[in-house]
């Protein structure tokens, strides 16, 4: 099976909201899929649907070879989920949890302590086991998190938000795991806002407003969704001036990124121009993950008003 997860226009509605938009992809195995995009753009209720949480509301998908509307339970027992909301129980220790949810999952007794044991070390918890998890920093909660979810050994793991809320430096040990659990042959869907996180996926999907804009790799994303070269400038009154760089003739758009302003031209030739009309550097930069999000939302905005311009015209005939 090549493909662990395949959805067909998976659709999720609340009332006359629509969260996902008929979504349409296809998950490999051992690879690091990564969900990106802004918060309620949808990401969660994807997660929730393909584990079994939330009923979709129309189209089909598979995970794990098995239905997502006739086979919940088996998919349940197959995947490991972690939310961002650490669902552990504050008043037992690091290794009750683990005890706690190898129950929950069926793991075989013989195999206990020996799991048990791995997901410690796996969450650099050893000598600190016996400890009350509510005495725990965030990055070892959600290592800890982490562990409970895999004890299991799921071939699948969804991963909500994991991150969120804990150091830099823990992100980047949590990520180190997903890494090595993946070049063990292990599939995971991570969502999350942190274009560092994203950068760390094989691939990566788009996704605003419940709608796919574009899957692909990091490299692709930013080779072939931004047209054009892209400069950075360090004005001192750059948001300010913001208004004015994109009224230029020659210049795509404009965009802030901290104290500094990317600025999006036709070509090679046209960064001459800008630092003549400045008077200031225009450093050539290849474009970063936040700068392809960017691009992709304002291409929906664009196209999300040329549709209503178009029904609203024909709605006048």
């Amino acid at each position: 099976m090549e493909h662990v997860i395949t959805t067909d226009n998976l659709t999720k509605k609340f009332g006359d909201f629509t969260a996902v938009d008929r979504l349409s992809l296809k998950i490999k195995r051992g690879e690091i899929f990564g969900f990106l995009g802004p918060n309620g753009a949808g990401k969660s209720t994807v997660i929730r649907m393909l584990c079994g949480i939330l009923e979709p509301t129309a189209g089909s998908a598979t995970v794990l070879g098995y239905d997502l509307h006739r086979e919940t339970e088996k998919i349940k027992d197959k995947i490991g989920y972690m939310s961002q909301k650490f669902s552990l129980y504050d008043d037992l220790t690091a290794k009750e949890n683990l005890k706690f949810y190898a129950g929950l999952y069926s793991v075989p007794k013989a195999e206990l302590a020996g799991r048990i044991e791995e997901m410690i070390v796996m969450a650099d918890l050893k000598d600190r086991e016996n400890e009350l998890v509510v005495n725990l920093s965030g990055g070892f909660k959600q290592r800890l998190a982490l562990g409970c979810a895999i004890i299991a050994r799921p071939p699948l793991i969804f991963l909500d938000e994991p991150t969120s809320g804990v150091s830099p430096t823990s992100r980047r040990l949590f990520f180190q795991i997903i890494r090595r659990m993946v070049s063990e042959g292990t599939t995971i869907m991570v969502t999350t806002h942190f274009m560092d996180e994203a950068e760390r996926c094989h691939r990566l999907a788009f996704i605003s407003g419940g709608q796919l804009m574009a899957v692909d790799s990091p490299d692709k994303l930013k080779r072939d969704v931004i047209q054009g070269m892209m400069v950075e400038l360090d004005l001192p009154d750059g948001l300010q001036r913001i208004k004015e760089i994109e009224e230029l003739a020659y210049v795509k758009e404009c965009t802030i990124h901290g104290a500094l302003l990317h600025v999006l031209l036709p070509d090679k030739g046209s960064i001459a121009r800008l630092q003549d009309t400045l008077g200031c550097e225009a450093k050539n930069i290849t474009p970063s993950l936040e700068d392809v999000f960017v691009a992709l939302a304002r291409k929906q905005r664009t196209d999300s008003k040329a549709y209503i311009g178009l029904t609203r015209e024909i709605e006048r005939h």
